[in-house]
């Protein structure tokens, strides 16, 4: 079976990932440059060269465009045929040893507020994303001052190197998404999980169905951000209401089962596509309405290439007149 992977982030591994671990379970996978099926992802548009089968995942705040591939992975709360799994950036491999310490949150807290010596973190270095995020901050900060040690909006003089130490000296994290849709979830609210800190969470409205809302502050059932702090402040003030919380383990049973279903809904999923003959594996038109559609796009695609180029071109000519 040859497959390929492209359009991934930058140090993705081809050859270690969540994918190929699962269909080396069952299949003989070759890594090939004239394959079969690609598995691509958003960070590029290599993909359009391949007329193979093509099977989306994305770990950014995107819905598959089922007119371009045949399957799509991602976090939105959808039901196309057989078409489409979810299965969000949080239990990516990647993230597996943060989902591990996780799961132990909870357990052996005798001592937890000894190691809690700072108040609040904040660690980010993306300066596009959704403004609530940075009023969340400032809001926050104006009660006490939150550490910033991203790239974006530093107060510290340094950027983490180890994001994971340094969030275990704090009591609260601000975790939020880049962005606010149903179903999108990534590593964030985990992350700060795994340090033992309680995080401040904002981004999927829905995130207490699969995260137990009783281990986290969600801004999401807040009508304001003064009542956000007010539950901020009261945990923060009381140690008995702050170590009820952060002993609250990081799912339900049912949310823990849940999680259980996602990851063999992921299997059966590639599994029943890798399983058909090739030539029934494509779902996308690939005719006529179809084959237009991609062509648009591709036009599209050279047309913003062109224009990028021609801006490119004249602010060196700017730089060089003002120089």
């Amino acid at each position: 079976m040859k497959i390929k992977f492209v359009d991934f982030w930058s140090g993705f591994n081809p050859q270690k990932n969540i994918f190929i671990d699962i269909l080396n379970k069952k299949y003989k996978v070759l890594l090939s440059s004239d394959p079969d099926y690609i598995i691509y992802s958003y960070f590029g548009n290599e993909y359009l060269k391949y007329k193979c089968v093509r099977i989306f995942y994305t770990g950014e705040n995107i819905i598959p465009d089922f007119n371009l591939c045949d399957y799509g992975i991602g976090f939105s709360y959808i039901n196309f045929q057989d078409r489409y799994v979810r299965f969000p950036l949080y239990l990516f491999n990647i993230y597996e040893e943060d989902y591990n310490k996780a799961l132990q949150k909870h357990i052996n807290n005798q001592d937890i507020l000894k190691e809690k010596n700072k108040f609040c973190n904040f660690i980010y270095s993306n300066r596009k994303a959704h403004p609530v995020r940075d009023k969340i901050f400032y809001a926050i900060n104006e009660y006490k001052k939150v550490d910033s040690g991203g790239r974006h909006l530093n107060n510290i003089g340094e950027s983490v190197r180890n994001k994971y130490a340094f969030q275990l000296k704090y009591k609260f994290s601000i975790a939020c998404e880049n962005a606010t849709t149903a179903g999108y979830t990534t590593e964030k609210i985990l992350q700060a999980f795994s340090a033992k800190t309680i995080p401040i969470y904002w981004g999927d409205p829905s995130i207490a169905n699969e995260f137990n809302p009783k281990a986290f502050i969600d801004c999401h059932e807040y009508t304001s951000f003064n009542q956000v702090l007010n539950k901020i402040e009261e945990l923060d003030n009381n140690d008995a209401l702050y170590l009820k919380m952060i002993n609250e383990p990081m799912f339900t049973k049912e949310q823990l089962m849940h999680q259980k279903n996602m990851q063999n809904d992921l299997e059966k999923f590639l599994y029943s596509i890798f399983d058909q003959p090739l030539e029934k594996a494509f779902r996308r038109e690939r005719f006529f309405k179809g084959k237009q559609y991609e062509n648009i796009i591709k036009r599209r695609l050279v047309i913003d290439m062109i224009v990028n180029l021609i801006k490119m071109i004249f602010k060196k000519i700017i730089n060089i007149i003002k120089g």
